[in-house]
C-alpha cells in the first residue's frame, strides 16, 4: 500500500485496519472525452480530484490480511468527486468481487459514498445493478459480505454494497440511507438517516467506534469465514442441562418449574456453551426484539449459528432476525442451534400490524428450507407456535425445567370452557412434561446436567 492518506481518506480507513494491504490490478477500460455523456468539465472534475486525493477513482481495492483473516477489501475515497459510482468504479468493484471468489475469501466494503455519479447520468446508474449481479454470485459462492457504513454511506452504495450485505456494522453518527442530504424532505427526522437510527429501526447490526472496529471486524471475519475440520458437515450436539436435574411429576409442576425466575435462561446457555460469540441486530424491516439473541459464537473450534429466545413473547421482529440468521448459517454452511423459550408470539394489535403471522410463517420456513443441520434445545417455557417456529422437526431436545405446549393450559382452560380450578388437570391432560414429549415423539431426549470440567472441554 502506498501510504496511509489523509484522515478520513480510503487508505486511511484501510490502514486502521491492516498493516498488510496489496491493491488489485486496476481494470484497464477506456473512456470517452468527458465520459459516456460527454458531459463538459468531466475530465477537469476527476483530474482535479485525482490531484487533490493521489485516487484515480473513488474506490481502492486490494487483498488483505485482517486479524488473521485473509479478505478482499474495498474502501471507498469520499474525496473523489463525493465517492460516486460511476463506470470504472463498477469495474473495480465486479473485479474485486472476482478475486474474493477465485480466493474464496469474504469482501469487507469501507463505504463512504453519496451514490451514483451524475456526470454518467444513468450509465453510473446501471452499476448497482452490476453490483448486485456480483454481489449475488459471491453470496451464491457461500462468502461473507461486510460492509463497514462511515460518513456518509447513501444512494446506491447503500442500496447495494451496504444493505445487501450480511454483516452491517456503522460508525456513530454516520449519515445512513438511500436518500442524500440534499435530496431527502426538508422536514425529515435527520435520526432517521443516521447510525444510530438506523440501528434503532433493525437495519444495521452495530455501532462501533473507530477504536472498537478493527477487533470487533477481526472477529467477524475470524466467525463467517470457514476454518475446514467439517465445519458444514455434522449437526452440533445440545448444551447440557443448566437448571435442575430431575423430572417434574406433574404437567403443572413441569409448567411452574420453566416459569421459575431462578431458572437459567438463554444467557446462560449460550455463556456456557460458546467461548466467543458475537450477534447480529435486528430484522433488515421494521425493527429489533431484544428478546431474541441472534448471532454466531465458537464451539469446539468451530463456528455455530444461534437463534436463541429469551423468555419473552417473540415479536414479529424477532422471528424475522431469527429467519435472517438461520438463512445466512445456511448460506456460509453453518450448523444452528435454537435455544426455545417463550409463552408464545406476541399477540397485541401493534404484533398483528407488524406482521406477526407472515414473520412466522418466515421462521417456519427457514427453518424446514435450511441447508445446514438445526438442533434445538427447549431451555424454559415452549409456548405453542411461537415456540415451534424455531424447534427442528426431529432435532429436538428438552431440559428437565421446560416444558412444551400447544398453548399455556390456562388458555387451553378458557378455550375448553372449564373453571380456573381445572387449569391443573388440564395440564397434565395435554402431556407437556419433558418426559411426554420425549414418548410422544417430539423431542428425541432430556438432556442431562453437564459438569463444568466436561462442559468447559467442548467449548
Amino acid at each position: 500500500m502506498s501510504g496511509a492518506g489523509a484522515p478520513g481518506s480510503a487508505r486511511a480507513a484501510v490502514a486502521s485496519l491492516t498493516g498488510d494491504f496489496t491493491e488489485l490490478p486496476v481494470p484497464q477500460a477506456g473512456q470517452p472525452v468527458n465520459g459516456p455523456l460527454g458531459w463538459e468539465g468531466y475530465d477537469v472534475a476527476r483530474d482535479r480530484a485525482a490531484e487533490r486525493t493521489g485516487e484515480d477513482e473513488s474506490v481502492v481495492c486490494g487483498t488483505a490480511t485482517i486479524g488473521g483473516t485473509r479478505a478482499v477489501l474495498v474502501s471507498f475515497e469520499f474525496g473523489f468527486l463525493g465517492g460516486s459510482l460511476g463506470s470504472r468504479t463498477g469495474d473495480r468493484l465486479e473485479a474485486a468481487h472476482v478475486r474474493a471468489r477465485e480466493l474464496g475469501v469474504p469482501v469487507v466494503s469501507l463505504i463512504a459514498t453519496g451514490g451514483s455519479r451524475m456526470q454518467e447520468g444513468i450509465v453510473a446508474l446501471t452499476q448497482l445493478q452490476r453490483i448486485a449481479r456480483q454481489s449475488a454470485l459471491t453470496r451464491a459462492a457461500g462468502l461473507a459480505q461486510v460492509a463497514v457504513l462511515r460518513d456518509p454511506s447513501t444512494g446506491g452504495g447503500w442500496a447495494t454494497l451496504g444493505a445487501g450485505a450480511d454483516l452491517l456494522l456503522a460508525l456513530p453518527r454516520a449519515q445512513i440511507g438511500f436518500a442524500g442530504s440534499r435530496v431527502r424532505p426538508a422536514d425529515a427526522d435527520p435520526l432517521a438517516y443516521s447510525a444510530e437510527g438506523q440501528l434503532a429501526a433493525g437495519h444495521v447490526d452495530g455501532v462501533l467506534t473507530a477504536e472498537e472496529l478493527p477487533a470487533a471486524l477481526a472477529g467477524w471475519l475470524r466467525l463467517l469465514t470457514p476454518r475446514g475440520g467439517g465445519e458444514r458437515a455434522a449437526a452440533v450436539d445440545p448444551p447440557g442441562a443448566l437448571g435442575t436435574g430431575g423430572l417434574p411429576g406433574t404437567g403443572w409442576e413441569a409448567v411452574t418449574r420453566a416459569r421459575d425466575p431462578r431458572r437459567p435462561r438463554a444467557e446462560s446457555y449460550l455463556d456456557a456453551f460458546f467461548g466467543t460469540r458475537a450477534e447480529i441486530s435486528g430484522d433488515r424491516s421494521s425493527g429489533v426484539d431484544p428478546g431474541m439473541r441472534c448471532g454466531f459464537g465458537l464451539h469446539n473450534g468451530r463456528t455455530v449459528a444461534f437463534a436463541a429466545q429469551c423468555g419473552t413473547a417473540t415479536r414479529p421482529a424477532g422471528f424475522r432476525t431469527a429467519a435472517r440468521l438461520i438463512r445466512l448459517a445456511g448460506r456460509l454452511g453453518f450448523p444452528v442451534l435454537t435455544l426455545v423459550d417463550t409463552p408464545g408470539a406476541a399477540n397485541d394489535a401493534e404484533a398483528e400490524r407488524s406482521g406477526a403471522g407472515g414473520a412466522l410463517a418466515e421462521c417456519f420456513a427457514a427453518v424446514a428450507e435450511s441447508p445446514v443441520p438445526v438442533t434445538t434445545l427447549v431451555v424454559g417455557e415452549g409456548g405453542s407456535g411461537g415456540a415451534l417456529a424455531l424447534a427442528a422437526p426431529g432435532n429436538t431436545w428438552v431440559a428437565p425445567d421446560s416444558y412444551f405446549s400447544v398453548i399455556a393450559p390456562e388458555l387451553a382452560a378458557a378455550i375448553l370452557k372449564r373453571g380456573p380450578d381445572q387449569v391443573r388437570p388440564t395440564a397434565d391432560q395435554l402431556r407437556i412434561r419433558p418426559q411426554d414429549l420425549v414418548e410422544l415423539g417430539m423431542a428425541r431426549g432430556v438432556v442431562a446436567p453437564e459438569s463444568p470440567a466436561s462442559e468447559a472441554s467442548r467449548r
